[in-house]
């Protein structure tokens, strides 16, 4: 008998020591795992070292439920969390930050009245701290903001939506027809699944819309931008052809750093990240790219030193080959001792991130900061848009207030989903095309637009040369139209009030300073010198042009056909060019600034590529001589040709009218801007307009 109770006693003893031991041998794996930032695995091992320990062990119980809420919560899954942070407190394991972290928890469930009373037991032990000061007010106020909402609203598309999680949506291409977003569904790359996130690794995918504007089915990038890491939060520069993105490699023996890389697009593919080297930390993460709409910015979060604690967002200047100068942090009205992330700009240059550390409804909340006069006024949107679960990763479709984002609200196991929105505010706004004179987009172009109301801002243009932005009624604006190489080109706009969204469309021709530029649509009596009333429309342009480019002298030159003798041709034509010249002087341009040339037949029309497009059976580089002319088989054609000789065009002669005395010296030698304080560098002039 004796003998059994023994046995039984023993048999108890061993599987508490072996039991001990694999608790033991658990918890030292979960904190490897959690030193690496690969909470899954870590609160797994946790998970299984919990059930191991008795429950007299309190203490042992209590310190792993702390190891445990601190994964659940860096993962997202409130309701485990919630369940540990229990626990913590139970086991008397509990400190200030307990408390902070579960009424945070407790908010991401909407539980705002319990929420409450966790905010103000951590107070208590911390009264000054901002986080538990901010998530107080916050939950006193939740409920009022979701009763009142606001003229937004959110729909969850499933269309574009998998199992896992999918986010960051950033709408590209010029007529916003292309999404690309981050998923962890089971079609990205490698066959390994995430210690941090227990799915698979993200990738960007994309989804395009056909030419009946349907989205279609979501595809994986087939190039090699996607690894087998984790790849997320794109965007891309104004012209489209680079984005910047996250990637976060993995060390079996190190922890896990975002860092940001670039790719670059060759036609419609994407090339292999590069690494964009911010700093020379290599103990901070460096994440959620977005470039500013003028391109010369780029915004991402780091929990770099010297922030205001969490994760903050800093911008750096940016060139084309890379980035330049120091890092500079956008301060305390954006950020707080929480985490702000996922910088994203609506195109009129407002800032939209994500933070817990601002007064919301729970988790990340959605903030517009507006840029005014050197600050921010930051703005919380309200319900529906924000949400007691994390709510970012903001896109638009141009300047309309609607897009998408991305949100999990509603998931039990906190992954997140796409939602589209919409807000029907009034907004105008213009849209505009550079382009060359009987050329092609000009992708290199600036437009810079000054408005009555202090409006100065420099714009960049697409890849397709356009360019929009938003105008505001009552504001009477002037832009320009710029690009090296080229004339410039101005537009004044007057913008009244309107009811609805409105859209104005503005055409930038620019004229090329080194080749000839077809004056169109100017026409003579036949076998005259006499300007046709039609042609006024077409002077009154060059009559413009040549105001807005007061330094510019040209040449206007007159051309014929092969047809009628080589002297006639050439008299006909020289008084044609005087013929402009008169018109022009009669309208105010200095006869000094014009010189009249008839060429007559010597000089053929040479075909550029542009005009290809209208006429077929011509080649670029074609030369419209009297040989070739004939050499046609359609009459149809040759007439065709001799129309494109019959033309009046004008030259660039020099750039430098009016500039210097007769001395040769510069009459306005431009002053030196004063150095600031803040900096020794020169400073970039300002672009001024007069009214």
């Amino acid at each position: 008998m004796k003998k059994s109770i023994y046995h039984i006693i023993y048999v108890f003893a061993l599987a508490a020591i072996l039991a001990g031991c694999g608790a033991e041998a658990s918890i030292k794996k979960g904190d490897k795992f959690y030193a690496l930032g690969e909470y899954y695995d870590a609160a797994n091992k946790y998970k299984k070292a919990y059930r191991l320990i008795p429950p007299k062990q309190r203490n042992d119980r209590g310190k792993l439920a702390v190891k445990m809420a601190e994964c659940y919560r860096r993962l997202n899954y409130s309701q485990r969390a919630i369940a540990s942070y229990n626990n913590v407190i139970r086991y008397k394991q509990d400190d200030s930050l307990t408390h902070l972290y579960l009424a945070q928890q407790l908010m991401k469930t909407g539980s705002y009245r319990q929420a409450e009373k966790e905010f103000i037991v951590a107070l208590d032990s911390m009264p000054g701290n901002r986080l538990a000061k901010q998530g107080l007010e916050s939950s006193r106020k939740a409920m009022k903001w979701k009763e009142e909402g606001s003229r937004y609203t959110v729909k969850k598309e499933n269309f574009f939506n998998s199992r896992r999680a999918d986010y960051s949506p950033m709408l590209s291409g010029t007529d916003y027809d292309q999404l690309f977003y981050t998923t962890t569904r089971n079609q990205t790359k490698g066959e390994e699944y995430s210690g941090i996130t227990g799915t698979k690794t993200g990738d960007i995918i994309v989804s395009t819309k056909d030419e009946n504007g349907k989205w279609q089915k979501p595809e994986v990038i087939d190039t090699e931008v996607n690894t087998e890491y984790d790849e997320g939060a794109c965007s891309f520069s104004p012209d489209q052809h680079t984005m910047y993105l996250t990637q976060c490699t993995t060390d079996p023996n190190y922890p896990r750093y975002a860092t940001i890389i670039t790719s670059n697009r060759s036609d419609a593919a994407w090339s292999k990240g590069t690494l964009l080297k911010i700093s020379s930390d290599t103990l901070s993460s460096f994440a959620h790219p977005a470039v500013s709409p003028d391109g010369e910015w780029l915004y991402f979060v780091s929990d770099m030193p010297g922030g205001m604690g969490g994760f903050d967002i800093w911008r750096i200047g940016l060139t084309t080959s890379g980035v330049i100068g120091g890092v500079e942090n956008l301060g305390p009205l954006i950020n707080t001792p929480g985490d702000e992330m996922f910088p994203t700009f609506r195109p009129n240059g407002d800032l939209y991130f994500s933070s817990n550390g601002h007064q919301g409804l729970g988790g990340l909340d959605i903030f517009i900061a507006e840029p005014m006069n050197d600050t921010w006024i930051v703005e919380h949107p309200g319900y529906p848009l924000n949400s007691q679960g994390d709510d970012f990763g903001m896109t638009f479709e141009g300047m309309k207030n609607q897009g998408f984002f991305s949100s999990n609200r509603g998931d039990g196991k906190g992954w997140d989903h796409i939602y589209s929105f919409y807000n029907p505010e009034v907004i105008q706004t213009v849209k505009g095309w550079v382009y060359e004179q009987e050329g092609y987009e000009l992708t290199d172009a600036l437009v810079y637009m000054v408005g009555n109301d202090g409006t100065n801002v420099k714009l960049s243009v697409k890849g397709d040369g356009s360019f929009t932005q938003r105008i505001r009624p009552g504001v009477d604006y002037v832009l320009l139209g710029t690009c090296e190489g080229f004339l410039n080109h101005k537009e004044e706009l007057h913008v009244d009030s309107a009811k609805e969204s409105s859209e104005v469309v503005l055409q930038f021709e620019l004229a090329n300073i080194t080749a000839p530029v077809l004056i169109d649509n100017i026409f003579y009596d036949f076998d005259k010198a006499t300007l046709r009333p039609e042609s006024a429309t077409a002077l009154d342009k060059l009559v413009k042009l040549l105001n807005d480019n007061p330094n510019v002298t040209i040449e206007l030159g007159a051309h014929t056909d092969y047809k009628g003798s080589d002297e006639y041709n050439k008299l006909l034509s020289q008084r044609r060019a005087e013929s402009v010249v008169s018109y022009l002087i009669a309208h105010g341009i200095a006869s000094d600034r014009l010189t009249p040339k008839g060429y007559g037949e010597e000089v053929p029309k040479t075909i550029r590529k542009k005009l290809t497009e209208s006429y077929p059976f011509l080649k670029e580089n074609d030369v419209l001589n009297e040989s070739f002319v004939t050499a046609l088989a359609s009459q149809e054609q040759q007439e065709q040709c001799n129309q494109l000789n019959r033309r009046t065009e004008f030259r660039v002669l020099s750039t430098t009218y009016g500039l210097f005395d007769s001395k040769g010296q510069l009459k306005n030698m431009p002053k030196p801007k004063p150095k600031t304080e803040a900096s020794d560098e020169e400073q970039e002039p300002d672009f001024d307009f007069l009214f």
